[in-house]
């Protein structure tokens, strides 16, 4: 993983076939929040939707700094089905944008946000509806909590 700029914030994506989930940080990269959703048809699609999303969110007063994408591998690290399609979307991306992008661990990220909402969400078709923005989230806060106690910040759980 790269350092992080001092200043902006950072998107975590967790790409899908069907779905990808967006996350955002607050200005000073610390917190993650769920942003959206986009219900996608394809790598271009994918990549059309998150680049509209970077455009607005970049356009605002606290901008953006970073990129983060979950990067999704089998329990032991060594790729699975979705990772090459992910490395495509990371690499059809960086071409349209001049923000850094970082790749994340995302394994058992799903099987977190998952977790997380059911303690407060019961309906399973409005847990469903917001697992992939949540997984963003997770995957996001990782990061960001990798990044803090590499910076000699609070510890966190790595990423």
């Amino acid at each position: 993983m790269r350092r992080m700029p001092a200043r902006g914030r950072v998107l975590g994506i967790d790409v899908g076939e069907r779905r990808v989930g967006l996350a955002v940080s607050d200005p000073t990269q610390t917190l993650a929040r769920p942003l959206t959703t986009l219900t996608v048809n394809g790598g271009a699609a994918a990549v059309n939707g998150v680049m509209r999303e970077i455009d607005r969110l970049g356009a605002e007063d606290d901008g953006l700094a970073v990129i983060a994408v979950g990067l999704p591998t089998q329990l032991d690290g060594s790729p699975n089905s979705q990772t090459t399609r992910v490395l495509a979307f990371i690499a059809a991306l960086t071409g349209r944008t001049a923000l850094p992008i970082v790749r994340v661990d995302e394994r058992l990220s799903s099987h977190e946000a998952e977790s997380r909402l059911a303690l407060r969400e019961r309906d399973w078709r409005r847990r469903k509806a917001r697992l992939d923005a949540a997984a963003a989230a997770v995957i996001l806060q990782d990061y960001l909590d990798h990044e803090a106690g590499m910076s000699g910040g609070s510890s966190g759980s790595g990423g």
